[in-house]
């Protein structure tokens, strides 16, 4: 066992068997990297595809998703490769994804990103309504799509000198006018969905919901009344977090009918 071990020794003291077995080494490095790089470079990958053409604008689903191997290194760009990035989103408003075609990041949008997204998203025979607001309004930017707002009334009590409710005179209302207002979209200056980036930090201009033609009158008076130096203000709620949201009511008789009373009645 000694003499054995001693001939390895004396074996590997010697300067050329260990340049020999270096370079051994080495090439047998160089061998399996080139081997593992030549493999990962021509080995196909599983890559999404469109089984269809997707026209501008149009909902992606399953059925339009197929799937193929490709070489990598047909992997230019910014390919998609995961059919989680694909699905249930949209094809850019100003891209029509050929049949046949891989999915690219510029291609594929979410729903808010789509400039005419928020009509896709309310009841039949309900109106659109757009909300000024600010970031203070916005609790800090804190009111997203798919929250529910209640919406306040603030506004002067103007009453003439002499009559009988003279002691209310430019007393401040205050109260909740409308609840349960789902909230669909939430916008920039520049009509840019607010979160629809987040690398870019964009300020609040407009919520937009949609309610009953009844409730956009109604609001649209409350906001037209400058003489009353009326005031609407949105206010964040939790019923996104029930099973059930409240529905969408009138919560205030009294502010409705004064809102009636001081402006003029038209029939639509």
């Amino acid at each position: 066992m000694g003499n054995a071990t001693n001939g390895i020794k004396k074996f590997l003291s010697n300067k050329n068997t260990v340049t020999v077995l270096g370079v051994i080494v080495a090439i047998a490095i160089l061998y399996i990297g080139y081997n593992v790089r030549v493999r990962s470079a021509i080995n196909p990958v599983n890559v999404p595809y469109a089984r269809v053409q997707i026209n501008a604008g149009e909902q992606i689903t399953s059925d339009m998703v197929g799937v193929k191997q490709i070489p990598p290194s047909m992997l230019e760009g910014d390919v998609l490769v995961n059919q989680g990035d694909i699905i249930d989103k949209y094809s850019n408003i100003d891209t029509a994804i050929p049949e046949g075609s891989l999915f690219y990041k510029r291609a594929v949008v979410e729903r808010d990103q789509l400039p005419d997204s928020i009509i896709l998203d309310y009841p039949k025979g309900y109106v659109l309504y757009n909300m000024a607001v600010d970031t203070e309004s916005t609790y800090g930017n804190s009111v997203f799509p798919g929250n529910y707002i209640d919406i306040y009334l603030k506004a002067v009590n103007k009453i003439e000198e002499g009559t009988a409710l003279n002691a209310d005179a430019n007393k401040i209302m205050l109260g909740k006018l409308v609840s349960n207002v789902k909230v669909i979209a939430v916008k920039d200056a520049s009509g840019q969905a607010v979160f629809s980036n987040v690398d870019e930090q964009r300020t609040p201009a407009m919520v937009v919901f949609a309610v009953p033609e009844e409730y956009y009158i109604l609001l649209k008076k409350a906001e037209f009344l400058r003489t009353y130096d009326s005031t609407l203000i949105p206010v964040p709620t939790n019923e996104s977090l029930k099973d059930e949201p409240g529905e969408l009511a009138i919560t205030s008789e009294q502010l409705k009918d004064w809102i009636n009373a001081v402006t003029v009645w038209t029939e639509t």
